[in-house]
């Protein structure tokens, strides 16, 4: 009797190591390949470049291969309990690291009915980092970029967004990753081009006085040197005419988002509160102004997420769940709630009863104030992305501002260089500097 193997992979980047483990099952008998979905490949490292769909038909296609089916979770247990495959085939490379539980977990269900585990030595010489690297220096298509904001929404349970003031910050969160201690790593989802830290770059206050040609000159600059989606801070959006041409300029360019707060007249930066002057604007007008920007874009991929000021102008829960209603009801495509609080308890209030919405639409949180709050938190009430709104400048000039204080002190520059980049490293932070 023909007996049965099992290989696990995402099969988004297929290379002749990948050929190789396919080819070893094949000399043992019947291969079934488990495709991981896009959730479990997200759930330790970057969203998959091809969808499961597209994923599927390539595996499907290999002549080696006998049946394919879906991999639903980074842990094999279903699947091999499912088949009871008499072997499993997989590289050498996962006895250590992230993916050594694993190992160890299959290799315990295979006992349970005398299974073997075939480990197909390393391919030297391919790197998936390095094909993964040259995939990202090739760039990526605004309509790509604008689209992707979408699918991360549909693979993972939060996404985790990062302001940028200009080119250089969006490199940071485009290439800044971490190893936790759990062993999976983690980075940033995308850029929130925020107008608070494009206004202070460029020593402007944070009024709208910096026009629309000149944030989209900052987008520009972002664009050429990064693929992450971008969610841009539209503020109040303007009069309803213009919200609509710069809704289409965005779309254009692969932007995947903008966000547009319910105030009106000389916008104030929301963190000020109700002690200075500022006017919510009425539902309707508001929800007008939603409309007009839905009838505008071209695309389904394009997203309006409506920004309710409600809790900042302390006028409570109710009213933001009231306006949440109606702006969906007007065609927003997410919700964005913030408060001046320093916990995140009227927070919770709003997000406990806007999930029981029969309409409900992604809901983004800004924790500015209430930042003692975890990712675990945000993932457990239901929210789907969380932006750090205004980090990296904030941090950006007290840093410069320690140099300059440094140099002036001591008259010149040794004291501070432990504090700064190398000039090597500065060097090879942009290719082609050398």
């Amino acid at each position: 009797m023909l007996k049965t193997v099992y290989v696990g992979m995402s099969a988004d980047i297929i290379h002749p190591g990948h050929l190789k483990i396919i080819k070893k099952a094949a000399s043992l008998g019947k291969v079934v390949v488990g495709v991981l979905s896009d959730e479990a490949i997200a759930s330790y490292k970057r969203v998959p470049y091809l969808p499961l769909d597209t994923r599927l038909e390539i595996i499907s296609a290999l002549k080696d291969v006998d049946q394919v089916i879906i991999q639903k979770t980074l842990d094999y247990s279903d699947n091999l309990r499912l088949l009871r495959p008499d072997f499993v085939v997989h590289g050498d490379d996962w006895k250590e690291g992230l993916q050594a539980a694993t190992r160890q977990n299959v290799l315990s269900i295979l006992a349970e009915w005398d299974g073997k585990l075939i480990e197909v030595p390393y391919t030297d010489g391919i790197s998936s980092t390095a094909i993964q690297a040259a995939i990202k220096s090739a760039g990526i298509t605004a309509d790509s970029r604008k689209s992707s904001l979408r699918r991360l929404l549909q693979v993972k349970p939060l996404l985790r967004f990062l302001d940028i003031h200009n080119a250089l910050s969006a490199l940071i969160i485009e290439h800044t990753t971490v190893e936790r201690d759990d062993g999976f790593s983690a980075e940033f989802d995308g850029m929130w081009a925020s107008s608070l830290t494009d206004s202070t770059a460029k020593g402007k206050p944070d009024i709208e006085a910096v026009d629309h040609s000149s944030r989209m000159n900052t987008l520009h600059e972002v664009l050429e040197v990064t693929t992450k989606p971008i969610i841009f801070d539209g503020d109040t959006g303007g009069k309803p005419e213009h919200f609509a041409f710069n809704l289409r300029t965005l779309e254009r360019l692969g932007i995947s988002a903008v966000i547009i707060e319910d105030k009106t007249g000389l916008k104030k930066n929301s963190l000020f509160g109700n002690d200075v002057l500022q006017q919510q604007e009425s539902i309707e007008d508001f929800s007008h102004k939603i409309s007009v920007g839905k009838a505008a874009q071209a695309t389904d991929e394009f997203m309006v997420i409506a920004r309710l000021e409600s809790l900042i102008l302390q006028k409570g829960v109710d009213d933001a769940i009231e306006r949440a209603n109606a702006y969906i009801a007007a065609g927003a495509d997410g919700i964005m709630i913030h408060s001046r609080s320093s916990t995140p308890d009227e927070i919770f209030e709003f997000i406990d009863r806007y999930n029981k919405f029969s309409n409900r639409k992604p809901l983004v949180v800004v924790p500015s104030t209430f930042n003692s709050v975890t990712e675990a938190e945000l993932i457990e009430r239901g929210v789907n992305i969380v932006i750090y709104a205004n980090h990296l400048l904030r941090s950006a000039f007290p840093a410069m501002q320690m140099t300059a204080r440094s140099i002036l002190k001591h008259e010149r520059s040794l004291e501070c260089d432990e504090a700064l980049m190398s000039i090597d490293e500065i060097l090879d932070l942009v290719p082609g500097t050398r």
